[in-house]
């Protein structure tokens, strides 16, 4: 294999990228897409771009994505109104129909794109192969729900084929019914049923930043829950690093939260010394 060949001039250095090859030959990659940033044609083209080079690297990956933004300019185009309770949005019969529909154009979006690089990517979700059965959250949040189960055999079993498993955050709970599951929820579900190497969480931000809103490299989980208890990470971060800590303390060696904007992030996290944003152990 002429990794010369594979990866892109702008990318990590090749003899960095040769050691990492060999660290994560037996090992499975979980990879969450998602974010308000990733409506971005660009952006998507690059992300395509990095799965695809990792493919044809012989990595193992899984990919997970979201779908927020796309959901919102729906609803907005039908004139729904959204309701949020605790950051997630209540989904009701209408809401949900609409939800799985924008998800799964989503995931054949991403399949199709990587099937014309030449990568071999399959579709999972509500109604193909759903691997993820959940239970409600909560009674007021209507279909939304937490993974319960997650069938890793069959993620495995496309894994060996070196197919690339596209899961939507979608999954089935009683009566066949479909709930919507938050993004990074399902990544992170997905990631401990497979004991995955690494999670990586793509966002529209650099990584974790201390107090000066500079980027912390590499942090362990004590540290993490330090900075939301005195307050460094607020808000829209807490639901993400909560999904981290709760990979890392699960049997996920490590979460990396990096930038999607930049390119070829993904592929700077997993084959470079320094890696590409906040490295997050137990």
């Amino acid at each position: 294999m002429d990794i010369k060949k594979i990866i892109p001039e702008n990318g990590p250095p090749i003899k960095e990228v040769s050691k990492y090859i060999e660290k994560y030959k037996n090992e499975l990659i979980v990879i969450k897409y998602g974010g308000n940033v990733f409506i971005d044609r660009n952006i998507f083209e690059n992300f395509i771009n990095d799965i695809n080079i990792l493919n044809k690297l012989g990595i193992s990956i899984v990919v997970v994505h979201g779908g927020g933004p796309r959901i919102k300019r729906e609803l907005e185009k039908t004139n729904i109104q959204s309701k949020f309770i605790r950051g997630l949005r209540v989904t009701d019969k209408k809401i949900i129909k609409i939800v799985e529909n924008v998800l799964i154009d989503f995931n054949k979006d991403i399949v199709y794109s990587l099937n014309q690089k030449g990568s071999k990517a399959v579709s999972i979700h509500t109604k193909n192969n759903n691997v993820i059965e959940v239970i409600p959250e909560a009674e007021e949040l209507g279909f939304v729900g937490i993974p319960e189960k997650i069938d890793y055999s069959f993620i495995l079993d496309k894994i060996k084929k070196n197919e690339i498993p596209i899961i939507s955050p979608l999954g089935l709970g009683k009566n066949n019914q479909t709930y919507n599951i938050n993004g990074d929820t399902a990544a992170g579900a997905v990631a401990k049923s497979l004991k995955s190497r690494r999670l990586l969480l793509m966002t529209n931000v650099e990584g974790v930043l201390n107090k000066e809103k500079k980027l912390i490299e590499e942090i362990s989980s004590s540290e993490i829950l330090e900075m939301i208890k005195n307050e460094t990470i607020t808000e829209g971060m807490i639901p993400k690093i909560n999904t981290c800590l709760d990979a890392v303390n699960n049997g996920v060696t490590a979460v990396g939260v990096i930038d999607g904007r930049k390119k070829h992030s993904i592929l700077f996290e997993i084959f470079s010394d320094k890696g590409s944003g906040t490295l997050i152990r137990k």
